[in-house]
């Protein structure tokens, strides 16, 4: 996971607000970036960086749903809390639906906002940290030969060796040699762990058996 320090990025035309908010997180010794329209914000954002974005509402050139929008497009998961002068409750309402952290209206109080973006930085860590053992499992799944891919999902299906054998067309002995290098390679010592690291992985269940397909009414 990046060792980068968090910076919660602020998004909003009023200058007195970016200095005011930008002021009470660096009394917490939280750091931030002030952008004076979503075009600035989209211009620096380093996807790379943890952090979070406190977000205007109703902005010129771009309101801050239009942001939302822009980010959930380009996958950028980054949390997002709203900081609005507008109580729109359909605004507020679809910013919660598409994900938003929280929709704060302004003036907010200090200890709710600096909560808010206190969480923001947390979910976003999390995220990136999932991310990562996302891409490590990825990368033991793509240790396995052709073969190993085809024989895993039979193997997390509870069936016997002999039953995998005889649905793959191979020798028992066969399945329990693919069963032995596919635990080493995969880094799991128990069915159980394969199970779930599989599940993880989203590994489909195995076809129907060589011979069987539906049984007709």
């Amino acid at each position: 996971m990046s060792l980068a320090e968090p910076i919660v990025h602020l998004v909003d035309n009023d200058p007195q607000v970016l200095k005011a908010v930008g002021r009470l997180l660096a009394a917490e010794g939280i750091r931030t970036e002030a952008s004076a329209s979503t075009q600035e914000f989209l211009d620096r954002y380093d996807a790379s960086v943890p952090g979070c974005v406190v977000l205007d509402l109703a902005m010129p050139g771009g309101s801050g749903l239009d942001l939302q929008q822009a980010l959930h497009d380009s996958h950028v998961d980054v949390p997002i809390v709203f900081l609005s002068g507008e109580a729109d409750v359909p605004s507020s309402v679809r910013a919660m639906k598409d994900g938003a952290l929280d929709f704060l209206v302004k003036p907010v109080e200090a200890d709710e906002l600096i909560s808010a973006v206190r969480r923001g930085i947390a979910r976003d860590e999390a995220q990136r940290a999932e991310a990562q053992e996302d891409h490590a499992l990825h990368a033991r799944l793509d240790r396995l030969t052709p073969r190993e891919r085809e024989i895993l999902p039979y193997l997390v299906s509870g069936k016997l060796n002999k039953q995998i054998a005889g649905d793959l067309g191979v020798v028992e002995k066969t399945v329990k040699v693919h069963r032995a290098r596919v635990m080493e390679k995969l880094a799991v010592r128990s069915l159980a762990d394969l199970v779930r690291l599989a599940s993880r992985l989203h590994v489909d269940p195995p076809p129907n058996p060589r011979g069987v397909g539906p049984t007709a009414n």
